[in-house]
């Protein structure tokens, strides 16, 4: 676990300029496409929305002001819900790149890595996809179970005495299926961990791709698991912690933009008001998520590289590698 910590915080120094550029122009395209977007739907529904906003208490919207209106929402969540996939398909890609010449102890530009990422992108996001369709089966009725647990607690504190033994089973019924659930979750997830490094560092299609994970986790599930745990873990605490002085900035930005407002004012210069918070809070956002990304996927890089070398011998020809220049491609199963 020391060993390889040690190398994803190694990595991270000496490639730094690479991980950052690569994450900045995916995650900062991502907030341009939004704000673009987000921009777009202002200028077409804008009036629709301020004749919403104008409306009191006893009034009910219009058909053709709220179809607008959320139509312009559902475009900028659309735009943003894919933009993110793209940007996180991307640092995903991203990060095994720059391992794969960081483990050969060779230099890379940002310029090869963003080649070498692009053109894996189709195949991470298609085996992100698998990865997640598999594991959202049990993760699903996890929720569902925990929903009909609240359901039947719910029930059992407002009910009658006579319906009291239907609350008690819908509580039985919300802790079995999370229970029952919740391991092959974790087994799945851990199981077809390593397939976004095997399609970067291979070459392989998705499918190929979680069939390899499943093939070098066989036999060190605990191991992998337990050190990937901790990895995300201390990235989300780390994303925390940064995030945490963008928030106060943005809170004092907004106490400040809140008091030059008049006692009635209009939608126009309340989003002008809010407008620093709001950009310190995106800000916070894309640093953290930035931090969340990379990190696991770094130490996830390094158990991909650490279980070929023990179960395939890849140190001999990792030095093969090393010396002779080569240009990015696979390493072979």
């Amino acid at each position: 676990m020391g060993d390889i910590l040690g190398g994803a915080f190694s990595t991270t120094g000496r490639c730094w300029k690479q991980l950052l550029g690569v994450g900045g122009a995916a995650y900062g395209g991502t907030l341009a496409a939004v704000a673009v977007t987000a921009l777009i739907a202002y200028a077409a529904a804008g009036e629709h929305l301020r004749r919403l906003l104008s409306l009191s208490a006893d009034e009910d919207p219009a058909p053709g002001d709220l179809v607008p209106v959320l139509t312009g929402l559902g475009a900028v969540w659309m735009i943003g819900v894919v933009t993110f996939v793209l940007a996180t398909a991307v640092v995903y890609a991203a990060v095994p790149a720059v391992l794969q010449e960081a483990v050969l102890g060779r230099p890379t530009t940002f310029s090869a890595v963003w080649r070498r990422a692009w053109s894996r992108v189709p195949a991470v996001i298609g085996t992100v996809i698998l990865m997640s369709l598999v594991v959202m089966v049990p993760v699903v009725l996890a929720v569902v179970g925990f929903f009909g647990l609240v359901v039947g607690l719910m029930a059992s504190a407002i009910a009658p005495a006579d319906s009291a033994g239907g609350a008690v089973l819908w509580s039985a019924f919300g802790l079995l299926g999370a229970l029952a659930t919740a391991p092959p979750a974790a087994w799945l997830w851990v199981r077809f961990s390593l397939a976004p490094a095997a399609v970067v560092f291979e070459g392989l299609r998705p499918v190929a791709a979680l069939r390899r994970s499943a093939q070098l986790v066989r036999g060190d599930w605990w191991r992998i698991f337990g050190i990937s745990l901790l990895a995300f873990a201390m990235a989300a605490v780390t994303s925390y912690m940064v995030q945490m002085p963008f928030s106060f900035l943005g809170m004092f930005s907004g106490v400040i933009g809140g008091a030059t407002l008049d006692e009635d004012p209009n939608p126009a210069s309340v989003v002008l008001a809010m407008s620093g918070y709001m950009v310190l809070m995106m800000l916070g956002q894309m640093v953290g998520q930035f931090i969340s990304a990379t990190f696991p996927q770094l130490v996830i890089g390094l158990l991909y590289v650490d279980r070929r070398m023990r179960t395939e011998n890849l140190g001999p020809a990792l030095a093969e590698a090393a010396a002779a220049p080569m240009p990015y491609g696979s390493y072979g199963p």
